[in-house]
C-alpha cells in the first residue's frame, strides 16, 4: 500500500493500543512503526536500478525484520514512558502488530514482497488490490484526521479508530471476493476458447477494484485481457504478445538481466523499439491498455541504455490521462 495509508492505519492502531495511556503520542509511534518497513527506499540512493528493484520490499518486509524491529522499537519507545509501568509485552504486541500488518497488506499488491528473506528469495503477491486504492485508504485516513483533532479523553476515540479500520477491512474482503469472481471468469473463458496455458494471474487496474488486468502465460508468449466485474459478455478478449526470448540472448549472462527475470517472476517479454531492446515486466499493466490492446507496458527497461532506467515501475502510467481518457476508463469499469 502507499505510505499515507500505512501511516493512517498505524495511527489508528496506535490510538487503540496506547492512546489512553500516552495520548496522541501513541498515534505518532504507530505511524512510525507502520512506516518502518519502507525504510528500504534509502537503498535507492546507492543501488543501481535492478538491485533496487529487489531490495525494495525485500528484507525490510520479511518476517525476520519484523521480529527484530519490533524488539528494537519496543526498547526505544518504552524508555520515555517507564514511569507508566506499561508492560514490555504490551509494547511488543503493539509494535509487532503495526509492522506485521504493513508487510501483510503489501502482499496484496502486485509488486511482491520477501517475507522469507534472507533465507528464501521467493516473492509473495496476492494481486488483490492496487497499491493506491482510495476506496481502501479513505476510511483510516478520515479516522486518523478526526483522532488528531479530537480531545485526548473523548469517549469517541475508540469508536472512530475501530470504524476506520473496520471499513477498510470490509473493503479488503470485498476485493478478495472480486478476485475470486474474476479468476473464475478467466478460467471459464480460457476453457471456452480452448487456450492452453501454463499459468495466469489477475490484478486490479489503477485506483479501483472493478476493472482487472489479466495475463495468461502460454508456450510462446502471453495473452493479455481486461475484465470488469460488471461485464455482461461471457468471454474475455485476449491480445497475444510473443515472449521474444531470443532478443535477450546478447545479455543472457549479465547480472542485470538475470535480476530482471527474477523480479518479474517469469512474466516478461522483450521487444525492439527505437531505443533498442526493451524488457517488459507484464505484472504492472499497460498504459491505458483497456482502450488500446497494443499499449506499451508500464514497466519497461532499456537494455541498450541502462542509464535511462532511473524510473521503471510506473514509467508513463498516467501519460495522456486527459478528461476524455478518464471518461473512457470509467466507461470500461462500468462494463460491457
Amino acid at each position: 500500500m502507499d505510505s499515507l495509508t500505512h501511516i493512517a492505519i498505524g495511527a489508528c492502531i496506535g490510538d487503540l493500543f496506547l492512546g489512553k495511556k500516552i495520548g496522541k503520542r501513541a498515534m505518532l509511534y504507530g505511524a512510525i512503526a507502520a512506516s518502518l518497513p519502507d525504510i528500504d527506499f534509502i537503498a535507492s540512493f546507492w543501488l543501481n536500478t535492478t538491485d533496487d528493484l529487489l531490495a525494495h520490499r525485500g528484507f525490510t518486509h520479511s518476517i525476520l525484520f519484523a521480529v527484530l524491529a519490533t524488539v528494537l522499537l519496543s526498547f526505544i519507545f518504552r524508555k520515555p514512558h517507564t514511569s507508566l509501568n506499561i508492560p514490555f509485552k504490551t509494547w511488543l504486541a503493539f509494535l509487532g502488530t503495526e509492522i506485521l500488518i504493513h508487510i501483510f497488506l503489501d502482499a496484496f499488491n502486485a509488486y511482491g514482497i520477501g517475507w522469507f528473506e534472507p533465507f528464501g528469495h521467493s516473492r509473495i503477491s496476492f494481486n488483490v488490490i492496487f497499491v493506491a486504492d482510495p476506496f481502501f485508504s479513505f476510511w483510516p485516513g478520515v479516522a486518523a484526521l478526526i483522532l488528531i483533532f479530537l480531545g485526548r479523553n473523548s469517549q469517541k476515540r475508540k469508536q472512530i479508530a475501530i470504524l476506520g479500520l473496520s471499513f477498510c477491512s470490509i473493503y479488503l474482503f470485498y476485493c478478495v471476493t472480486n478476485k475470486f469472481k474474476i479468476d473464475n471468469r478467466v478460467s471459464y473463458s480460457l476453457n471456452r476458447q480452448g487456450i492452453h496455458f501454463k499459468n495466469y494471474f489477475s490484478t486490479p487496474t489503477a485506483f479501483n477494484n472493478w476493472l482487472w488486468y489479466i495475463v495468461v502465460e502460454t508456450d510462446s508468449g502471453f495473452d493479455i485481457g481486461y475484465r470488469s466485474v460488471f461485464d455482461r459478455q461471457a468471454e474475455i478478449v485476449f491480445q497475444y504478445y510473443p515472449g521474444n526470448d531470443s532478443l535477450l540472448l546478447p545479455w543472457i549472462n549479465e547480472a542485470d538481466l538475470q535480476k530482471l527475470i527474477r523480479f518479474s517472476q517469469g512474466y516478461y517479454t522483450a521487444e525492439k523499439s527505437d531505443q533498442g531492446v526493451i524488457f517488459n515486466d507484464l505484472r504492472f499493466g499497460q498504459i491505458m491498455g483497456w482502450q488500446n490492446s497494443n499499449a506499451h507496458f508500464v514497466f519497461h527497461y532499456y537494455l541498450d541504455n541502462p542509464d535511462a532506467n532511473h524510473l521503471v515501475v510506473q514509467r508513463g502510467r498516467f501519460s495522456n490521462w486527459d478528461r476524455e481518457n478518464i471518461r473512457s476508463f470509467i466507461r470500461r469499469i462500468r462494463g460491457r
